[in-house]
């Protein structure tokens, strides 16, 4: 691979993690080809991208945003899964990835500027996805005014209810 071709590749990836939410290294260390595709297809479809490069070009790629503070970590073979959406969703493919292929190994990840170790990655894939907790939000802010409304109409019931009663008492004793 010649300069012209490594500056190519640098700037394309270092453009994407710029732009990624999340970004998180892993070691595919005893993959086979089918195995790798099957990774890449199920982080196509939740709106990912998996990347092999070498080391000394994630490196160069990671100078100048957020992903320089996991560079340590780009020993062996290193690959990366970055979204520019939903940050939990390549967490939850990798996370059930990693149950399945024991050779598979989550190195660490950075997201939003934060370094998230491991542990952080299988924790976060264990929340709901951004659509779920949105409906959860939205549900609970739906709730709000309808149990005002229901207290507030509770109110005139309840005085119709002690005037009915003191009518009724009084018709009783008349």
């Amino acid at each position: 691979m010649d300069i012209n071709e490594k500056k190519r590749i640098t700037d394309d990836l270092q453009g994407r993690l710029k732009k990624s939410t999340i970004v998180i290294l892993t070691d595919y260390k005893g993959l086979d080809v089918s195995a790798m595709n099957i990774l890449r297809r199920k982080l196509r479809e939740a709106n990912a991208e998996y990347q092999v490069a070498k080391n000394s070009l994630l490196v160069r790629a990671s100078e100048g945003n957020d992903v320089t503070l996991i560079k340590d970590h780009f020993k062996g073979p290193s690959a990366i899964a970055l979204t520019y959406g939903d940050p939990v969703a390549p967490a939850k493919v990798l996370t059930d990835f990693l149950k399945e292929n024991k050779n598979f190994e989550i190195k660490m990840g950075v997201l939003n500027g934060k370094v998230v170790d491991p542990e952080g990655i299988k924790a976060l894939s264990s929340l709901p996805s951004r659509e779920v907790l949105l409906a959860q939000v939205l549900a609970t802010m739906n709730a709000v005014p309808t149990s005002l409304v229901r207290a507030l109409s509770d109110v005139p019931k309840r005085i119709l209810n002690v005037l009915q009663a003191i009518k009724d008492q009084k018709e009783a004793q008349a």
